[in-house]
């Protein structure tokens, strides 16, 4: 019988009462799945021989040509080899991991070799590191991850989707630099909408989330996903590996993903060393990220951050990352990035660069979402959707969704959550592009020129009164004044920080 979601799920909880309470729950996945890789990548591999053999291929060939396998394993580091030694479990794993990388180079490069297991520091004493190692090969054991016994190649993504969003880290915070909860991804790809034979690119990419959901979307609406390019970047070497692990695990074996920082070291480059150009570019970029690489930006070769009239400041990133996205989307193509509400109203060098971005008529829309949403940071945050080929009926207009009230979200004791009809509302909301009192209100150019090229939502989605005694107009023009105080307040505060050599 095959095995399902479920029960690989559970496998995967047993598999962490194992680790629990010897190492951190932030490195769980990493052991897990390291584990669970080397497991599916051997079975897969005796799968192959047992058919080869079965069409008339000599053992010994099918066993030790890698041609006759998708990826290979040396005898000495397949499942069977592993469970049989005696000693010093965390060098022969290590041994295997190395190993079976290079018989596979470049596909697995980064994949096996990130996952030390001869770490003392995580996994404790050589006493300890050898316990746990055995108790997991021990446990593995049983588990068959053949093709043939598996329910759709995704069961093991969507398990790995499960261990992420379960310990990404031991906080309980899921990871808030790699992890974006699943609505929010689903929320995303559906107003990008990507479609079969796209070039679809996250330049922080992560656990790979962004693009796994891509495909899937092209997949559910009659497309092929494997008539797709998908690229990401990630700086997070461990991470990268995690990334690349997901990518195979749900079968998105062509998928390129890079290491390093997309802002000041790019690697998504066509072979004359310009930035590769995409249809469709989705992120969720770390927020305000201080160290983004201010000192690279003057002279970037690539000039991401000449068009709109400035540099981001020095210790927020949010807009660097927003301007290597617009210079990597294409002519036609579209951008969906998850911001903090900051860079909605912040002046300075934001104001400078988001009057350029207005001015060039590139946003489409802006979304706000409830607090909360995402694991371990509290703070509200928006989703741009930049379009640079907006149809007439949009050009020289922005939509903007209030979806931070309620009704668009479901409220939780630490936490907020997007349900799939919340997602659909929000979806419906941008297809439309029209007014809806109290939530969306579509503004032309000249209406966010008279707010000063301010985009918070509350300037342009007034919130629904139910005390018809309320003036709205008195109450609205004390909002503008409060807004305009503290708008005041954050230039000023800027000017003294750049004075201080602290921000532009």
């Amino acid at each position: 019988m095959s095995v399902t979601t479920g029960e690989l799920e559970r496998k995967l909880w047993k598999a962490a009462d194992i680790l629990r309470g010897q190492i951190d729950a932030a490195d769980y996945k990493n052991y897990i799945f390291s584990m669970l890789f080397l497991k599916r990548l051997s079975d897969r591999f005796d799968e192959e021989v047992q058919k080869a053999v079965a069409g008339g291929v000599a053992r010994a060939v099918a066993e030790n040509d890698a041609d006759e396998h998708e990826f290979f394993v040396p005898k000495e580091f397949r499942w069977q080899a592993l469970v049989s030694a005696s000693m010093n479990l965390g060098e022969v794993l290590n041994r295997a991991s190395i190993e079976i990388e290079a018989a596979n180079t470049p596909r697995l490069d980064g994949i096996l070799k990130a996952t030390n297991w001869n770490d003392d520091s995580k996994l404790g004493s050589p006493a300890s590191r050898e316990r746990i190692i055995r108790s997991l090969l021990v446990h593995f054991s049983d588990l068959n991850l053949r093709d043939d016994n598996l329910d759709g190649r995704e069961v093991l993504g969507d398990a790995y989707e499960y261990l992420i969003n379960q310990f990404a880290d031991d906080a309980g915070k899921k990871g808030g630099e790699f992890y974006t909860p699943r609505s929010v991804v689903t929320l995303l790809v559906e107003l990008l909408k990507p479609q079969e034979k796209m070039r679809i690119c996250d330049p922080t990419v992560g656990s790979g989330g962004m693009l796994i959901y891509s495909a899937r979307y092209v997949k559910e609406h009659g497309g092929n996903q494997t008539n797709l390019v998908l690229h990401g970047q990630e700086r997070n070497l461990g991470t990268l590996g995690i990334c690349k692990m997901n990518m195979l695990l749900h079968g998105l074996r062509s998928a390129r993903i890079e290491p390093g920082d997309t802002i000041a070291e790019p690697q998504l480059m066509d072979s004359q060393g310009r930035l590769l150009s995409y249809d469709r570019v989705i992120a969720n970029p770390p927020f305000s990220l201080k160290e983004w690489g201010y000192e690279f930006a003057p002279n970037d070769p690539h000039h991401r951050f000449d068009r709109f009239g400035a540099i981001p400041p020095r210790t927020k990133g949010d807009l660097a990352f927003l301007q290597h996205m617009i210079a990597t989307t294409n002519a036609t193509g579209m951008v969906g990035v998850v911001m903090p509400h900051g860079i909605l109203f912040r002046g300075g060098a934001e104001g400078t660069i988001r009057q350029g971005i207005i001015g060039a008529d590139l946003f489409e829309a802006i979304i706000g979402l409830a607090p909360n949403i995402f694991y371990g940071a509290s703070i509200p945050v928006a989703i741009c959707v930049v379009n640079r080929a907006k149809g007439p009926e949009r050009a020289g207009k922005v939509l903007f969704v209030d979806a931070a009230q309620e009704g668009y979200f479901r409220p939780g004791k630490a936490q907020n959550y997007l349900d799939l009809d919340h997602i659909e509302k929000i979806v419906a909301a941008y297809e439309a592009f029209e007014d809806v009192p109290a939530f969306a209100h579509v503004a032309d150019l000249a209406e966010i020129e008279a707010n000063d090229y301010n985009l918070n939502i509350s300037r342009y989605v007034a919130p629904m009164v139910e005390d018809e005694s309320v003036n709205i107009a008195e109450v609205l023009a004390r909002l503008r004044e409060a807004e305009r105080e503290r708008d005041e307040a954050a230039k000023r505060m800027d000017e003294l920080l750049a004075e201080l050599g602290y921000a532009r």
